[in-house]
């Protein structure tokens, strides 16, 4: 069979979920909701975080940058997916999908990355009280947050050049937007010597990140159970339960997608699990972090002018 990318004036069909016709329509109602609360929720949160003085602190401020990155996450992949569930040109350009890829994949390992100084930030917090505001100062959590950008940007480019390296076979993506795993399928050659460099920056970028936060949390767990009071501990929990909640979300879904071998990916099981992260997480994020976070909704009141009430 002829490589497809020899040409690179050619495009990509994007299969999405032609596949259950039926279902187009609900997933396109859906899907559009879904979204605007995404939309809605994350840049409440980045407003807050910006207007309200008190939530001008480390975790508020890793939060709004969480939030950016969901926000450009979705939007790198749903609008094409809602054009596709209600137009019949499923195409997509060469050009178009290499960016997509770039951009999802740049946004994703920030993502990771993000995670692993959000771990850092409450390790500080619970670990480390009478220090916290020397140890997190501000120029700090702007470097960390500098190198989470960069080191996000630098794994994408890295992947994105290895796969455009390999010779595709066929038109056809069976997903809904330009993903790796999917694009490995496509490979008519033997790659193994470039997939295995894949499979290690996506080690360096999903599997080490993963290990550190769970080593953070470890420290965490030694720390709260050395509180004696009730109290205390329930503060410490609550302190960590959200991030660590939304850690479980990101990390599983990630390491089925990107850590499991090309011949036992299922691209069927593929797309539903990328809908997860795609637009449930980011969806959900907002709510994790806000939903009995007293500061922020004291801050919602305030910025509402309806009193200082944080319950």
């Amino acid at each position: 069979m002829e490589s497809f990318n020899t040409s690179l004036g050619g495009g990509f069909i994007l299969v999405g979920f032609s596949d259950w016709p039926q279902l187009e329509i609900i997933f396109f109602i859906y899907i559009l909701i879904f979204y605007s609360f995404t939309l809605f929720g994350n840049t409440a949160i980045i407003a807050l975080s910006r207007k309200d003085p008190q939530l001008h602190t480390p975790m508020y401020f890793f939060l709004s940058h969480l939030s950016f990155l969901d926000l450009c996450f979705t939007t790198s992949t749903v609008p094409q997916l809602l054009i596709n569930l209600r137009g019949l040109d499923r195409t997509i350009s060469y050009g178009g999908c290499v960016a997509q890829l770039l951009i999802s994949l740049a946004l994703g390992s920030t993502e990771s990355l993000l995670l692993v100084v959000m771990a850092f930030d409450r390790y500080a917090a619970v670990c480390r009280p009478l220090h916290y505001t020397t140890i997190m100062h501000p120029l700090l959590c702007q470097a960390l947050a500098v190198v989470s950008w960069v080191g996000g940007l630098m794994n994408s480019l890295i992947q994105t050049s290895l796969m455009m390296t390999m010779p595709l076979c066929g038109r056809r993506l069976n997903h809904f937007f330009c993903e790796m795993p999917v694009f490995l399928k496509l490979a008519c050659e033997d790659t193994e010597g470039t997939e295995a460099k894949m499979f290690v920056a996506r080690v360096v970028i999903v599997a080490i990140p993963a290990v550190l936060i769970l080593g953070s949390y470890a420290q965490i767990a030694r720390a709260v159970l050395k509180v004696k009071s009730t109290a205390g501990r329930r503060k410490a929990i609550g302190t960590c339960g959200s991030h660590l909640l939304v850690v479980s979300l990101f990390y599983g879904s990630a390491t089925y997608t990107y850590l499991q071998p090309k011949d036992s990916y299922s691209e069927s099981n593929g797309k539903f699990i990328a809908l997860f992260y795609t637009i449930i997480i980011p969806m959900l994020n907002p709510l994790i972090y806000t939903l009995r976070n007293k500061d922020v909704k004291g801050a919602l009141w305030r910025v509402l002018g309806r009193g200082t009430a944080t319950g």
